[in-house]
């Protein structure tokens, strides 16, 4: 090759390289058409060590007259157990503790104390404004608790989806979907007396297998789902503007108007996995998407999120789509699990392939110079 050709030959080779998106999902991932930049994918059937899920266990307590009931309510350590199955290649059955395998919520009798055992995890993220959230849970079939899936910045900045177990019988089983606001901590925390609480009977047992319950919150909305079907949409002053972060929590305060009980034994709420695609508030986050998105219009730059079209209980339907268990996947986003294709480092992985990609790229552009110099 003649000189003066050699350095137009790499200079075309480092365009090539830089306008062709390395990982797939650089630019983020789609739900029916909204574009969100951030992912965070957790699958407790597969992980034991919760410090390196991206989830924080909440130790607190709140005396009965806070915790608005005839009894206080102190979440511990122990009420979160996490309980794997016993094979990294199934997706369905028992724990290695025995029982459904997942993340356990627990609540349990105070005997003759006043404060109620309760289980409650809150993510490291609080950076999340607008987004898709779904979990797959089993509730309790013991009366008198309070199971939820939430997203939360404060009290009166709240997007829940409520189990009240002492709801549930052969012909009712209620979901409570509620926008906490203003108006609501103007109505005594009550949303109920708002325009942002709504029940919904669900044509299933929510304490009978894991379902996957889900919210899409917008600027002017926020859409609840229930194993992929739309359930009801509310707007108004109550849907939150300001960043916060995802909650799972099982709780009870004695409070015969709300959660009952507490219960008479152990209350298990289980998790399978839990799902977000998300944008952020934070400016370190945005400055990192706009470097790694490229071209948002290059193929496999945007990736449209898989909807589950029925419960996720069996060892097949349980086996539910991860991005960060595919390979090629963008790396630095918010991702734990037991999958043998993914190189993990506490909530934070990188894919054995981009490596190799990255590898194969910089070893060509070194052969490249070698053979310009030589």
């Amino acid at each position: 090759m003649p000189l003066f050709t050699r350095p137009i030959a790499l200079l075309s080779t480092a365009f090539l390289f830089a306008s062709v998106a390395w990982a797939d999902c650089e630019c983020g991932y789609t739900v029916n058409g909204t574009l969100y930049t951030e992912l965070l994918e957790t699958d407790f059937l597969h992980t034991n060590q919760l410090n390196e899920t991206g989830w924080m266990t909440q130790v607190y307590s709140v005396e009965s007259d806070a915790a608005r009931g005839p009894f206080g309510k102190a979440a511990e350590a122990k009420q979160v157990a996490p309980n794997p199955l016993k094979s990294r290649y199934d997706w369905a059955g028992d724990g290695i503790d025995g029982g459904d395998a997942g993340l356990q919520l627990i609540v349990s009798n105070p005997g003759k104390s006043g404060m109620i055992p309760m289980g409650e995890m809150a993510t490291n993220r609080s950076d999340m404004r607008y987004g898709s959230f779904r979990a797959a849970i089993q509730l309790t079939g013991q009366k008198g608790t309070c199971g939820a899936f939430f997203w939360y910045l404060n009290n009166s900045h709240e997007i829940d989806m409520e189990f009240l177990s002492s709801q549930f019988n052969e012909s009712s089983h209620p979901v409570n979907l509620v926008l906490q606001s203003e108006e609501s901590v103007k109505a005594g925390y009550d949303a109920g007396n708002t325009n942002d609480f709504d029940t919904y009977q669900l044509p299933f047992d929510p304490s009978e297998g894991f379902n996957e319950y889900r919210f899409d919150w917008f600027e002017d909305r926020v859409e609840f789902y229930a194993n992929g079907v739309f359930l009801k949409s509310m707007s108004g002053e109550g849907v939150p503007k300001d960043p916060g972060h995802l909650m799972l929590s099982q709780w009870s305060n004695g409070d015969p108007k709300w959660s009952g009980g507490p219960p008479k034994q152990d209350a298990v709420m289980t998790v399978s996995y839990v799902k977000g695609y998300f944008n952020s508030s934070d400016t370190q986050r945005q400055g990192d998407w706009k470097k790694r998105c490229k071209d948002i219009n290059a193929p496999n730059a945007t990736c449209e999120v898989p909807e589950i079209t029925g419960p996720p209980q069996t060892n097949t339907t349980a086996k539910t789509f991860f991005f960060s268990q595919q390979q090629n996947m963008t790396v630095n986003q918010t991702v734990s699990g037991g999958n043998p294709n993914t190189i993990e480092s506490g909530a934070w992985s990188i894919h054995a392939s981009t490596q190799s990609i990255l590898t194969f790229m910089l070893l060509s552009a070194l052969v490249l110079v070698m053979n310009w110099c030589s």
